[in-house]
Parts: structure tokens; C-alpha cells; sequence
């Protein structure tokens, strides 16, 4: 069954707002069986949006809108959809008593803006908002189903989870879509291409599309699947692509790098502490993203100065002066003294030149070190990475992600060996 999907807010037709809920809806729609073939973004237009509902109405079996849902003057969704279905809006007192007692809930009383939250759609079922103030509605036009759901991502979640989902389970003939996602660093796009596109050009039964983003590689391979059907096919090419593709690819369950990195620290008994520069912290941030990382990551030093880089972690002055703050030596020490000072297994360091001045010719911008520091003794890596400022502390984390996830490989492999 065909759905798509309608964003409603003029701030996602500006630079300053993207719009994620269509990425987490698509996911749920394929598991229900329905098949997003229109996502539209629309300005806070009451005439715009109900000329857009109508248009839909025409071509798909459920239309999900999201945003519009607030108490302010821009939010038209409520009278946009009422005026493309024909329908009155009328104020609901048992939901203006739910809203109210919500504001109460966190000792507020409701301003009376709010009131027009209260308002529904005539024939709408009202939906709850466990998270915010602006309930959701669900409404049956013929033969096309419609959700309105509020725009904030977690109010929009918990309720397309709660409210949503189990409707969508009485629509569809149980046909779904099976997904996996082969996960890589380390490959360009053109490499992964070269290496596995004879593999997944046999399977014409699954479709492949390949997705660059902040020095990784994903490779999504999605399958429709009828009642009864199994992703055999699909299981058998991801274990094929993992395998051409070898140690490059780090997931094929959907876990991100720095989960992988977290769960190999833990399974080996190993401690984590990091020395950042030009990432300022980012590395830090992302391994700490994960529940339980205390259980590995100790700590780290924003040695962004070299008298920190000195004081902190301990780098000789001399390795400064002679090699500067951007060279394998200073990343090595780094990687040591962040150990040392830590009392950790392993110490990680990055040091660079994230731009867009400080560079030369010898040391470009984008030139960027990684050291570590183990048992066995340091080491370092090089690398040049383009882009802008941020773009290049983003994937220098994400390379300091692999460059640890490759020593961890290499030490388990050390451990095995007899």
C-alpha cells in the first residue's frame, strides 16, 4: 500500500531545520508493509497544505502529516486538513481537561492560547500526546487513512509507536520489508562499488543503495517480502558483501562505531582514555554516547594548547619544538601520557589542523595524526582529510573510532594465538 508522508513547518524550508521524522516514519511504515513513494516538505500555508491534502487523497492509502499541531498562529494543520475534508473543527472539553491538567502537572497553569489544541476534526479520533500538549488525530476519508501527528521529534515518536503502529497492523495483507545495513570505514564509495557490485547486481530481488556520510560508507539493502516469505536472500547477500569486504566492515546489525569500539573495550577487559586536539572533545562525546560506557572509557584531555599537551599528557618540549604539535611523534607521546595519566589500557590521541588557516604546504589543512598506546608499545596513523572545519573534526573522530577498533581487532587476534 502506498503512504507518503507531509512535514508541515516553514523553518524546514530554511538552512536552520532538517526534517529527521520522515526517516524514523519511512522505517516503521516498511516494517507495516507500506511503501513511502512521496515525502513533501510545506511552509506554514493553511491553503498550501489543504490543497496538498487533497492532492493526496487522490493517490495514496495513508497520508502521515507531522507539525502545525501548536497553540500559535502559524500552526494550521487542524484548519488546513478540516477545510480540505470538508469537515467543521469543535472544541472537545475532555481533551481541553487533559491539556490542562498536563500544564498542571508541571505547575503551570494553561495560557489560554492552548485552547485551540483542544479542537478536532469532526469524525477524527483524538490521539494522545504522552509527551507534550498537542494531542494527534487519526481520521478515514474513503478509502485513504490520515495521521496527524505533532512535530516534535519525541512527542511524534512515542505517539506514531503508540497510536499509529497498531492501526497500521489492520491495513496491510502482511506484506513488509525486510532491511539490513552493511556498515564501512575505511573504503571510498568507489571502492565499496568496485568490490561488491557484481555481488548485489545478482540479486535483483533486493535493492542496493549506497550512502556516504562523515568517512563512512553504508551500503542499505532492502527486500519486499509477501506473507509467509524469509530474507534468506537477503541474510545470504549482506554475508556475502561482509565478506568481500572484509575487517572494513564494522556492522551489519546496525550498531554504530563507537557501540562496536565500547562493546570490544568491555569483552576484552580493556580501559579507554583519550588525548583530543583538533576534535576538541568529539571523540569523547561520541564513545560516552553509549549506556554503560563507564564501564571502559575513564576520561580524556582537550590538550587543544601545547603547554597543556605538555602539563596534561606529559609531551616533551623537545618533540614540540622540533616536530610541532601536528606530527606522528607528538601523537605517539599523546597517545602515552593520556595513558599514564589515566591509569588506562589504552590511550588514544588526535592531533591536526582542522582549518581553515594553519596550514602549509609541508602540513596541510586536513592533515591529521592518530596515536595510540597499549601494552605493547605506540603507534600512530596519518591522514589527510577534506572538507571544511567541522567536517573534518567529524570524520577525524570517525577514524579514530576505526584506527581503535582495528588495534582491538589486531589485539584479540594477538590473544588467539597460540
Amino acid at each position: 500500500m502506498k503512504a507518503e508522508i507531509i512535514a508541515v513547518g516553514s523553518e524546514l524550508l530554511t538552512p536552520d531545520k532538517t526534517d529527521t521524522n520522515s526517516l524514523f516514519m519511512t522505517a516503521r511504515l516498511n516494517e507495516a508493509g507500506f511503501e513511502v513513494h512521496r515525502k513533501t516538505v510545506i511552509g506554514d500555508s493553511a491553503e498550501d497544505i489543504a490543497e496538498l491534502v487533497l492532492e493526496a487523497l487522490s493517490r495514496s492509502a495513508l497520508i502521515v502529516i507531522s507539525g502545525g499541531l501548536g497553540p500559535t498562529e502559524d500552526d494550521l494543520t487542524r484548519q488546513a486538513v478540516a477545510c480540505a475534508l470538508r469537515r467543521p473543527l469543535a472544541d472537545d472539553a475532555g481533551l481541553l481537561e487533559v491539556i490542562r491538567r498536563r500544564f498542571a502537572s508541571r505547575g503551570l497553569v494553561m495560557p489560554k492560547i492552548n485552547e485551540r489544541q483542544a479542537q478536532v476534526i469532526e469524525g477524527a479520533e483524538a490521539l494522545e500526546n504522552l509527551r507534550g500538549t498537542a494531542p494527534g488525530m487519526w481520521i478515514e476519508e474513503r478509502n485513504t487513512r490520515i495521521a496527524l501527528l505533532p512535530g516534535p521529534p519525541g512527542e511524534l515518536q512515542a505517539m506514531f509507536l503508540a497510536s499509529v503502529v497498531p492501526r497500521l497492523s489492520t491495513l496491510c495483507s502482511g506484506r513488509r520489508m525486510a532491511h539490513r545495513s552493511v556498515h564501512i570505514v575505511g573504503l571510498t564509495e568507489s571502492d565499496v562499488d568496485s568490490r561488491v557490485a557484481q555481488i548485489y547486481m545478482s540479486y535483483p530481488g533486493v535493492r542496493t543503495t549506497i550512502l556516504a556520510s562523515s568517512a563512512q560508507i553504508t551500503l542499505n539493502l532492502s527486500q519486499w517480502l509477501m506473507p509467509g516469505e524469509t530474507a534468506g536472500e537477503l541474510e545470504e547477500l549482506t554475508a556475502r558483501i561482509a565478506e568481500a569486504l572484509g575487517d572494513t566492515v564494522y556492522s551489519t546489525s546496525g550498531e554504530t562505531l563507537e557501540e562496536i569500539v565500547g562493546r570490544m573495550l568491555r569483552e576484552s577487559g580493556s580501559s579507554l582514555a583519550v588525548a583530543e586536539s583538533c576534535t576538541s572533545g568529539t571523540v569523547a562525546m561520541r564513545i560516552t554516547r553509549v549506556p554503560g560506557s563507564s564501564d571502559y572509557f575513564l576520561g580524556g584531555v582537550l590538550c587543544y594548547a601545547n603547554e597543556v599537551k605538555k602539563s596534561l599528557c606529559a609531551v616533551p618540549a623537545c618533540l614540540l619544538e622540533k616536530h610541532g604539535a601536528v606530527s606522528a611523534e607528538v601523537a605517539e607521546a599523546l597517545a602515552q601520557g593520556v595513558r599514564r595519566a589515566l591509569n588506562s589500557s589504552i590511550g588514544l590521541s588526535i592531533t591536526g589542523i582542522a582549518g581553515p588557516g594553519g596550514g602549509s604546504a609541508e602540513k596541510p589543512v586536513g592533515l591529521v595524526y592518530f596515536g595510540l598506546a597499549g601494552a605493547h608499545g605506540c603507534a600512530h596513523e596519518r591522514r589527510i582529510i577534506p572538507g571544511d572545519r567541522e567536517s573534518i573534526r567529524e570524520r577525524a573522530s570517525t577514524y579514530a573510532l576505526a584506527y581503535l577498533r582495528r588495534f582491538l581487532l589486531a589485539e584479540s587476534r594477538r590473544n588467539l594465538t597460540p
